[in-house]
C-alpha cells in the first residue's frame, strides 16, 4: 500500500512539482520520510528505539508550510490529519482535547485502508452489483410469504427482521432466466448504463457530531453502539445504471471485507507512518498569551505527551504515538520558537525556516506547478468555449503587483495571487457564458487597466485585493 522506498532527492523531485522554493523545508521532510523507510528495515529491536525527528517550520502565511506536509502525505499515501493548535484548550476546559488529532488521524487511516481493501474486491463486487441490477431489471414471480399463526412466532419473526431484513422468494420461469441472462452480459458490457432503474439500498450511516467526548477517550462509540440495536433500514433511490452499479458495488464490497481487520491495519498504519501537521504553534506560546486567555501553556503541556509517545484510546482500539511523525509551524511574529516550553522544543529538533516569496517566485507559482493558478484558470473558462492566453509580460505584471501589496499591506504569500488574478478576471469570468468560441489574450496592458489604479491607493488594496 505504502509507496515508503523512494529516495529523498525523488521526494524533493516530486514536491517541485506543486511547490515553488523552499528548498531546506523540502530536504528535511524528505529526510524525515526516508528515515521512517530506513526503520522498517532495521530489526524489531532496534526499530522501537528510533523514533522520528520532528519538524518545526517557521515562515510568514502563504510560502507553502501546509502544503509541502499535505503533498508530503500524498506521496506515500500516508494518514495525514492537519489542526490548529489554537483549537485545543486545556484539560478541564470546555473544546476540544488535544488526544482528538490523534483520533482523527484514526479515522483517516481507516478511510485509506477501507479504499485499498474495496480495491481489491472490487471486481467480485461488481459482478454481484450487475447479477442484483439484472433481478431489478426482469423480476421474478413474488412468492406469497407465510404468515406466523401464533403470537410466538410473530416475535421470533420480528426479531429475525430485526437481525437480518427478509429477502423476498420469487419464482423463476426459463424465459425469465433467459432475459435476465441477457440483461446480465449487456450490464457487463455497460450497455445500459443510461438507462433509469429504482433500486434498494441500505440506508447510508450517518455520524452524529461528537458529543460524547468522554466516552470515546475510553474507546466507545455511542452512535455505534445504538446504531446496533435497530434494524438498518433500507431506502429506494431512482438514478442511472452506472450510478447505480457504483451504489451496489459499495454495499457489496462492505460485505466482502472484515471491518476488525481494517481496524487493527488502519491502527498499525496511523502508528508507523501517521503525519500530524500542528498549524499555528506560535499562537499557544506565553508571549502571545493576551489576558483573559485559557492558560496556552497548559495546551503546550497536553501537547507534549503525545509528541513525546502516549497511548490513545480510539473507538478502534488503542495507537501508540510514539512514532508518528509531527510536522508543526507558526509565523512566529510576535514570539520566537524559544517562547515554547523547553519540553516542546526539544520534541522538534528540526528547525526549518521558510523563506518569503519574491516577484520571480511569484511568477513561477503562476505558470510552473502542475496546479497553477493560470493553469486553471485557462481550464475553468475553456468549459465556456473561451481561449484564454497570457503573455510573460503579463504574469511577471501580476507577481509584480502582487509582491507590492503584499509589502505595502499584510505579507499572504502567495495567497494573494488568488484575490488579484480573482479581480483581474472577474469581468471575464461573469460574461464567458455570453461569449462564443472567443480567443482572448491577457497583456500587460490589461492588468494595468484592472489592476494598476487599485493598487496604487493602499486603502482601496486594504479592501479589495
Amino acid at each position: 500500500m505504502m509507496n515508503q522506498n523512494i529516495s529523498p532527492k525523488e521526494i524533493v523531485a516530486e514536491l517541485d512539482r506543486y511547490i515553488i522554493g523552499q528548498q531546506a523545508a523540502k530536504k528535511s521532510v524528505a529526510v524525515a520520510l526516508r528515515n521512517r523507510y530506513r526503520r522498517l528495515q532495521l530489526e524489531e529491536e532496534m526499530q522501537q528505539e528510533v523514533t522520528p525527528k520532528n519538524i518545526l517550520m517557521i515562515g510568514p502565511t502563504g510560502v507553502g508550510k501546509t502544503e509541502i506536509a499535505r503533498r508530503l502525505a500524498k506521496i506515500v499515501q500516508a494518514p495525514f490529519v492537519k489542526v490548529e493548535a489554537t483549537k485545543f484548550t486545556e484539560v478541564g476546559y470546555v473544546g476540544r482535547d488535544v488526544e482528538s488529532m490523534v483520533r482523527d488521524l484514526v479515522e483517516h487511516a481507516i478511510q485509506i485502508v477501507r479504499k485499498e481493501q474495496f480495491s481489491r474486491v472490487r471486481i467480485r463486487a461488481e459482478k454481484k452489483a450487475n447479477r442484483r441490477l439484472a433481478k431489478v431489471l426482469v423480476p421474478g414471480i413474488r412468492k406469497e410469504q407465510k404468515k406466523a399463526v401464533n403470537p410466538y412466532e410473530q416475535m421470533m419473526s420480528m426479531f429475525n427482521q430485526v437481525q437480518q431484513p427478509e429477502e423476498v422468494k420469487e419464482e423463476l420461469t426459463d424465459d425469465i432466466r433467459s432475459n435476465r441472462q441477457s440483461i446480465y452480459e449487456q450490464l457487463e458490457q455497460g450497455l445500459l448504463d443510461a438507462r433509469e432503474v429504482t433500486i434498494e439500498i441500505d440506508e447510508p450511516k450517518t455520524t452524529a457530531p461528537s458529543m460524547n467526548n468522554g466516552l470515546e477517550q475510553m474507546g466507545i462509540d455511542l452512535n455505534e453502539t445504538l446504531g446496533a440495536l435497530k434494524p438498518r433500514k433500507k431506502i429506494e433511490r431512482t438514478v442511472t445504471v452506472k450510478e447505480a452499479r457504483e451504489l451496489l458495488i459499495q454495499e457489496e464490497s462492505s460485505k466482502m471485507v472484515n471491518d476488525s481487520d481494517i481496524h487493527s491495519e488502519a491502527l498499525r498504519l496511523a502508528e508507523s507512518s501517521g503525519i500530524i501537521f500542528i498549524d499555528e504553534i506560535d499562537k499557544i506560546t506565553s508571549k502571545s498569551q493576551q489576558s483573559g486567555e485559557v492558560s496556552r501553556e497548559g495546551v503546550q503541556r497536553d501537547i507534549l505527551p503525545i509528541v513525546e509517545g502516549s497511548q490513545v484510546n480510539t473507538k478502534y482500539g488503542v495507537i501508540h504515538t510514539d512514532h508518528i511523525l509531527f510536522i508543526a509551524s507558526g509565523a512566529f511574529h510576535l514570539s520566537k520558537p524559544s517562547d515554547l516550553i523547553p519540553e516542546l522544543q526539544g520534541r522538534f529538533p528540526i528547525r526549518v525556516e521558510l523563506d518569503d516569496l519574491t516577484a520571480e517566485d511569484f511568477v513561477k507559482i503562476l505558470k510552473e506547478p502542475n496546479n497553477a493558478l493560470v493553469k486553471q484558470y485557462i481550464a475553468l473558462l475553456g468549459t465556456e468555449g473561451v481561449k484564454i492566453t497570457f503573455t510573460l509580460e503579463s504574469l511577471e505584471r501580476i507577481a509584480e503587483l502582487a509582491f507590492q501589496v503584499n509589502r505595502d499591506t499584510d505579507n499572504i504569500g502567495a495567497r494573494r495571487l488568488h484575490t488579484i488574478l480573482e479581480k483581474l478576471l472577474e469581468d471575464l469570468l461573469f460574461e464567458a457564458s455570453e461569449i462564443q468560441l472567443a480567443e482572448i489574450t491577457i497583456t500587460e496592458a490589461y492588468v494595468d487597466e484592472k489592476l494598476a489604479e487599485i493598487v496604487k491607493n493602499e486603502d482601496l488594496s486594504r479592501y479589495i485585493l
